[in-house]
């Protein structure tokens, strides 16, 4: 199947052009280190591409939108038509990752993996619905594993041809009203964490309802034993379809050396689950931001990454995937496009 073949490509990155890649930072018109974090992720990308200096091209977020039975549960601020009637704003540019996109320059995909509606054909929507939404994971699996396999198989098929495009940056946002508490119940199932440690308060819900969240999680937990030696049984049992997609664009991008720019707790959910699939995910693993999910925190330090920026974010969408894209833009200009001593005529390294 698509997923064992995809994985079966995935091999250690080759990092004999690190040397080279360093030299070249260090022989910029600036004191060696001196632009910190910038020059390590010019340096990664550098080594992901095995290019010297690393090249620039296209950056591309996939959006993900579906809905989740869960939310029968009421563990969220919101109805579930929330979901439908933000990927129309995702469609119509009025939403914040159409902001931040159009500010980055970044190119987005606005994709149906399972939202409990049918949408009239258009242009800017990929149709890729596995199901219209997941069942309550609170009552039972939130999905068969067939269902979970053609998730995390669309995810790689759309990095695949993504690859084709001259791709820079690769991210993926998401959308569906009871996400975080799929999410949550993904970390729990995967670290032994306890639910009242993991389980935050998504898009603002309050003492009462954060209350049935837990619980939520707690039961679903416990109803459906996910096992956490098999990634695809965590996501059938207590995932979700946009998460589903998330993996397989993160086992995709691995396979296909592409820069995968994480964006908060959703798709570090997910990212836990690709990293079971296979460990070298981490290589091409970039951790946008510090979410104000509680349980953020723990998933990077799981993935051993250190996010880029901590704003207080908890919108998802992408958003802090598209301001991170930008961050690691910069570092690739400086490389390529500071002077070098030897360019300048400057004779003195900086110290």
């Amino acid at each position: 199947m698509l997923l064992e073949r995809t994985i079966e490509r995935i091999r250690p990155l080759d990092r004999s052009s690190e040397c080279a890649a360093q030299q070249r930072l260090d022989s910029l018109t600036k004191p060696q280190g001196s632009l910190g974090r910038l020059e390590e992720l010019a340096l990664r990308i550098a080594v992901i591409q095995h290019k010297v200096p690393p090249q620039l091209g296209r950056k591309l977020l996939f959006i993900f939108a579906a809905d989740h039975g869960i939310t029968a549960e009421g563990v969220s601020a919101y109805p579930k038509d929330v979901t439908v009637q933000m990927t129309y704003n995702f469609l119509n540019g009025g939403a914040a990752i159409n902001v931040l996109a159009r500010h980055n320059g970044v190119d987005t995909e606005v994709v149906d993996i399972g939202v409990d509606h049918q949408f009239i054909a258009r242009r800017e929507l990929r149709d890729c619905k596995v199901r219209r939404g997941t069942a309550n994971f609170a009552r039972g699996p939130a999905m068969t594993r067939a269902e979970a396999l053609r998730c995390v198989e669309w995810g790689i098929q759309l990095a695949h041809e993504a690859a084709a495009t001259n791709i820079f940056l690769l991210g993926a946002g998401e959308m569906g009203i009871g996400n975080t508490t799929s999410a949550s119940a993904i970390v729990c199932a995967m670290t032994g964490a306890a639910p009242p440690d993991i389980v935050g308060r998504g898009t603002g819900i309050d003492d009462e309802t954060l209350a049935r969240k837990i619980t939520a999680v707690e039961n679903g937990l416990r109803i459906n034993s996910p096992d956490p030696s098999d990634p695809l049984d965590v996501l059938a049992k207590v995932g979700g379809l946009e998460i589903g997609a998330i993996i397989g664009v993160i086992i995709g991008a691995t396979a296909f050396r592409l820069p995968m720019v994480l964006d908060g707790f959703i798709s570090g959910a997910a990212a836990l689950l690709a990293y079971r699939f296979s460990p070298h995910v981490r290589d091409i693993l970039f951790a946008s931001h510090l979410s104000a999910e509680k349980g953020h925190r723990l998933v990077l330090d799981e993935l051993h990454l250190d996010p880029l920026l901590d704003l207080g974010m908890r919108l998802g969408e992408g958003t802090g995937a598209c301001l991170a894209m930008g961050l690691i833009e910069a570092s690739v200009k400086l490389s390529r496009e500071m002077a070098t001593f030897s360019s300048a005529g400057v004779k003195a390294q900086l110290t």
